[in-house]
């Protein structure tokens, strides 16, 4: 019998506590769950860390209800939360709470297991801000299968990101997925700040010898560099409701249709088209209708 092969989000698993109510968010359940909407939820999971308390129960009911299976072994730490507080003109500020059960990911038995038949997984700097889930993070990447999708979309959070976290992930992926913010920080960082974007991502590519470099620039369009080729797509004009967990759907809809076999043109395109309609959504896990699975 062949073995199952799995897609993975790895990494923070957390609430946002609005003035209105929580609701559960963190890139890795976002990722898994739009690239299972294409590929099925059998081999699509989330792996992650949950404390001993409500939070955790409540956790593994959410995820239920969105049909997503999950790998979060409890931990002594608290389930995590993130403070989200409003300003007068709603501009949001965020205080992701520390030392929580996500910081502190066990590398167990069960999660090599899914590490050594894994087909694809994405990860971001977030949940390295601690050495153990940074640890358990390289050890998962470090046992996948030669042919794996390694996926590092960078997304930089408040303080929580090193030049050296960085600069390892990007030698453990084979995929880079980088806003156009994130890569002006990385330009300063790295030392090129006078090189235009396009000239930044080709440096990038071939320094780190990537499979693909895909730059999101919000309203600006999005590009997916691969070693002699360049794919551009505009930003389609919609209504927007919240712009929640739409990076995400980006991604995981982006390595569903690489892994379905699609070219990165056409992959590209659903990318483009599935994060515009989960832009005038509210949350972060929309039911895709029918004519954007095609």
């Amino acid at each position: 019998m062949e073995q199952k092969r799995y897609v993975v989000g790895l990494g923070e698993v957390l609430w946002d506590v609005l003035p209105e109510g929580k609701k559960l968010g963190g890139a890795p359940a976002n990722f898994a769950y739009h690239a299972g909407q294409f590929l099925g939820t059998d081999n699509t999971i989330a792996i992650s860390a949950l404390g001993q308390d409500e939070l955790a129960d409540e956790t593994i009911q959410a995820l239920k209800d969105h049909g997503l299976n999950d790998l979060m072994p409890n931990v002594p730490f608290p389930t995590g939360t993130v403070q989200v507080k409003l300003s007068g003109d709603g501009i949001p500020t965020y205080d992701i709470k520390e030392n929580v059960a996500w910081d502190n990911i066990p590398y167990d038995d069960d999660i090599r297991r899914i590490a050594q038949n894994c087909r694809a997984v994405c990860f971001g700097s977030l949940a390295q801000r601690s050495q153990v889930s940074r640890e358990t993070i390289h050890r998962f990447l470090d046992d996948t299968p030669a042919d794996c999708l390694k996926i590092f979309d960078i997304n930089l959070r408040q303080q929580f990101y090193t030049k050296e976290i960085i600069k390892e992930s990007i030698q453990r992926c084979n995929v880079l997925k980088i806003n156009d913010e994130e890569l002006v920080l990385i330009g300063r960082m790295f030392g090129y700040p006078g090189l235009d974007i396009e000239n930044k991502c080709w440096l990038i590519l071939g320094k780190y010898n990537l499979d693909m470099l895909v730059l999101t620039c919000g309203t600006n369009g999005s590009y997916v560099f691969t070693p002699g080729n360049v794919s551009f797509q505009d930003t389609p004009k919609v209504e927007v409701a919240d712009t929640v967990g739409a990076g995400d759907s980006f991604t995981g809809s982006f390595c569903a249709a690489i892994l379905s076999g699609k070219t990165v043109a056409e992959a590209h395109k659903r990318a483009v088209e599935v994060s515009a309609f989960v832009c005038t959504q509210n949350g972060a896990m929309p039911t895709l209708p029918e004519s954007l699975k095609k």
